[in-house]
């Protein structure tokens, strides 16, 4: 924005993106939360419920770096479109292919894998230890986890634009299917087949 510093410009979208990502993270989070208080031994009442929000803190951290890295890509894209015009134009074309390129991910066998991974815990409930540091580290993985299975979804809806709402709606309601239907696989090479529908649509586009 005209005479808004980087600081005030980086941190207004920081609020922006995390006051997206909580609600749309929300739904698969809350599963994995649940096993966790279950694997967790040694530890009750208060003690637990603050090992539990340690969790979630984790978790968030890593979108909220996420959310730096896609605010950094963005600002560049932004820099050399201000200062070659003509870039610009290619922008419909650069939608359309991030949009096929986060779709064929959909269909691969590396998102079925990971996939797998976030629905039954695989890699993350290796019995964390039931203090701060443990909880910590336990966050940090399933939000790694988490964001190296829904790649391919935020890479669509950046592509989009993060303030398109029907965009973030249909992608939270993907990330949530995608973990709570029992046809998960199914679920999410349909989402991928349409994504790559979108693409194609944006790249023919006049």
């Amino acid at each position: 924005m005209p005479q808004q510093s980087w600081y005030w410009a980086a941190a207004g979208y920081a609020g922006m993106w995390m006051a997206m990502m909580v609600p749309m993270m929300l739904p698969s989070l809350v599963p994995m939360l649940a096993r966790y208080r279950r694997s967790v031994r040694g530890a009750d009442g208060f003690h637990l419920h603050r090992l539990t929000a340690l969790v979630g803190a984790g978790y968030f951290v890593v979108w909220a770096v996420l959310g730096a890295a896609a605010y950094a890509a963005g600002a560049g894209v932004m820099a050399v479109e201000m200062r070659w015009g003509m870039v610009a134009q290619w922008r419909p074309i650069a939608t359309g292919v991030a949009l096929l390129v986060a779709g064929g991910v959909q269909l691969t066998s590396w998102k079925a894998r990971q996939l797998a991974l976030c629905r039954d815990g695989s890699g993350c409930d290796c019995a964390p230890a039931p203090n701060a540091l443990g909880a910590w580290q336990h966050g940090l993985r399933l939000g790694v986890q988490c964001s190296l299975c829904c790649g391919s979804l935020m890479l669509a809806l950046l592509a989009i634009g993060t303030m398109e709402l029907v965009a973030m709606a249909a992608v939270t309601l993907a990330i949530s299917a995608e973990r709570l239907a029992p046809a998960s696989l199914r679920v999410a090479r349909v989402v991928g087949v349409a994504i790559v529908v979108v693409g194609v649509l944006a790249i023919a586009r006049p």
